[in-house]
């Protein structure tokens, strides 16, 4: 039998407590500190893009950041392209 392995297992907030992670204000820093060295950033990020998830600090990003990403891009169908670009772009400048 396989197993499905998510992206979720890895996360740096996995066992967090959920009212952190859905803070208000200046907690949200604290939030997005705890994204920071998260090995599925990228993998988060894209599942609130992706689904317009309205709440809480998803892959470093509050949903007022969000948001106004989603308004500067919205013919973006698919932000896993975007993001792995972005991410490539640094490395392909330096060679």
């Amino acid at each position: 039998m396989t197993t499905v392995k998510y992206w979720q297992e890895d996360a740096a907030c996995l066992g967090a407590d959920p009212d952190e992670l859905f803070a208000e204000s200046t907690r949200q820093k604290r939030a997005k500190a705890v994204c920071g060295g998260c090995p599925v950033r990228i993998d988060c990020l894209v599942e609130a893009l992706d689904n317009r998830i309205e709440w809480g600090v998803w892959g470093g990003m509050t949903e007022r950041e969000r948001r106004s990403l989603l308004r500067r891009r919205p013919g973006v169908v698919s932000w896993r392209n975007v993001l792995d670009h972005a991410r490539r772009a640094p490395q392909q400048q330096v060679s």
